[in-house]
């Protein structure tokens, strides 16, 4: 019944004469109210209760820890309050799912015991307190803890680094330095905290796919341990206070699909190992102090030839529910649940990324889309490479605030994807490529503050709706949208469209015209006047 739009309190008439139920999904609806009714007593068999995205407020029946026979429990995007019964944590939960409601307490301080809950979503809550010390039965089992967008503090316990799937911990205020040892992590994020320190390059991070550090305090070099997360596909580490050249061995990360170093104190070039990321699709390096040129072999990161990372949307503790022969009330309930639904459970990976003008999260399906580079405000040096207009996949081309000198490439016309163009505060001269015209696509251009001259493309496509900002601090160019008119008009500045056209003498200026005669016949008078003052000889002449 999910997805229906349906409304009104919880149909206790649904589950009354149905004591035999399995499954129960509400989810997608618009019921509301409390839970007050004893499901534990009216449908004690049941297995899966998925009751998110709803209206339900006030606190967590502690009678839903009495469901023995449960194995999923998803409340997630309601509006309880309150602190979890502590019954919940202790039950036979495979899959217990609490994540953007307005939950509270200290659900993980102290010791503590998540009894058998292989996988538990606490994220977008206000939830406080330190992780404590877990008792857990077996780690081989437990899958992923996301804690995401609450407000933890301390540190990361030692035994964060056994669970064996996903920890995700990012916008709370937890600090200190990463633990030491073997991690069976593949998914770990903690961006957005106060972790200080240098990362640690005692941390085995060999079976990470996804590393997120970004937005912490970390300092020092790129650790070597880093080279062998050979199977990395997400490594953000970027606004912390990382220094030193880039290491060559990031290079050799070749399944790398998203490289995110920005703001940091990275110094040096570019490395040319970086062209082997043949499956890179989005790279921001901005605000470093990298210099040099741009490699021109960087025209390779043309992303992957299919979605990345869509395995994952059906993560690992759900397949566990299809293939695991002991579980056939699950097999044959999940059965019957469509896939929009299983997605519900994903733990979706998330990057912040600047794309027309404007920083703001990507994630899932969105991000696995995008494709960009960024290497803006840094002091990068040099002609723009022509090889970069191979690049007919990208959406964000980002290369303004450095010294880059030469003219804009024409063949920048081939960027068929692409909606943002950043080239401004660089040293760029020439034209701007008429061709770029039938970019059809573009919704931010800016090329300001260059010593770019000449008449600008025409107002068609999307260069009509480009105003002067786009192209203001270059004197030398002309028409509009700029105040500056264009004087003269020549093969070389007109459009290529327009090339074949025969100017007629009745289309000039006529302005320009009659200035240039008025000037011509004074200047002329003046002269005739001084050669008859220099020599009266001619004027007396005149006389006889």
């Amino acid at each position: 019944m999910s997805y229906n739009s349906l409304e009104g309190r919880f149909p206790k008439w649904l589950i009354e004469n149905n004591t035999n139920l399995q499954v129960i999904h509400l989810g997608t609806n618009y019921f509301s109210g409390s839970l007050s009714m004893p499901l534990y007593r009216i449908v004690p068999s049941i297995s899966y209760l998925n009751l998110s995205r709803n209206l339900f407020d006030g606190a967590i029946p502690p009678s839903l820890g009495l469901l023995n026979s449960m194995f999923v429990l998803d409340l997630s995007h309601n509006k309880f309050s309150g602190e979890v019964p502590k019954g919940l944590l202790t039950n036979g939960f495979t899959l217990l799912k609490l994540s953007n409601n307005s939950l509270h307490g200290e659900i993980l301080s102290g010791n503590f015991s998540l009894g058998l809950i292989e996988n538990l979503l606490l994220d977008s809550n206000c939830f406080t307190g330190n992780i404590g010390n877990e008792t857990i039965t077996s780690w081989d089992d437990f899958l992923v803890l996301d804690i995401s967008n609450n407000f933890f503090t301390g540190s990361i316990p030692d035994w964060i680094s056994n669970i064996g799937g996903a920890f995700v911990a990012r916008n709370n205020r937890l600090g200190g330095q990463l633990p030491c040892g073997t991690t069976s992590l593949s998914f770990l994020d903690i961006s957005q905290n106060y972790f200080s320190g240098t990362i640690s390059s005692c941390l085995n991070v060999q079976s990470l796919e996804h590393l997120h550090l970004a937005s912490n305090q970390f300092h020092g070099s790129i650790p070597n341990s880093f080279r062998n997360m050979t199977n990395v596909l997400t490594l953000s580490i970027g606004d912390n206070s990382l220094s030193g050249s880039i290491p060559k061995f990031v290079g050799e990360l070749v399944n790398l699909r998203v490289l995110l170093l920005e703001k940091n104190e990275f110094s040096g070039p570019i490395p040319k190992e970086l062209c082997q990321l043949t499956n890179v699709s989005l790279i921001d390096l901005s605000s470093n102090s990298l210099s040099g040129s741009i490699p021109a072999c960087l025209q390779n990161i043309t992303g992957p030839s299919y979605l990345a990372y869509d395995h994952i949307f059906i993560p690992l503790y759900l397949a566990h529910f299809y293939f695991v022969g002991e579980y056939d009330i699950l097999n044959k309930a999940y059965s019957s649940i469509e896939q929009s639904d299983i997605e519900i459970y994903d733990i979706q990976d998330e990057v912040q990324f600047t794309a027309k003008r404007m920083s703001r999260p990507y994630k899932g399906i969105v991000l696995y889309l995008m494709s960009g580079l960024d290497l803006s405000y840094n002091k990068l040096s040099g002609d723009i490479p022509q090889e970069l207009g191979l690049l007919s996949k990208i959406h964000v081309l980002n290369l303004s605030h450095n010294q880059l000198t030469g003219s804009i490439p024409v063949n920048f016309s081939n960027l068929a994807s692409i909606e943002s163009l950043d080239l401004s505060f660089n040293n760029l001269t020439g034209k701007v490529p008429s061709e770029f015209t039938k970019l059809n696509s573009l919704a931010v251009f800016n090329v300001s503050f260059n010593n770019l001259s000449g008449r600008l493309p025409e107002m068609e496509g999307q260069f009509g709706t480009f105003g002067k900002e786009s192209y203001e601090g270059n004197p030398l160019l002309c028409g509009p949208p700029l105040v500056n008119k264009c004087l003269e008009e020549s093969k070389e500045t007109r459009p290529s469209h327009e090339e074949g056209n025969d100017e007629k003498w009745y289309e000039m200026d006529m302005v320009f015209f009659f200035g240039s005669f008025g000037s011509t016949w004074f200047v002329f008078m003046w002269g005739f006047a001084a050669v008859l003052y220099i020599n009266p000889h001619w004027l007396s002449c005149g006389r006889t």
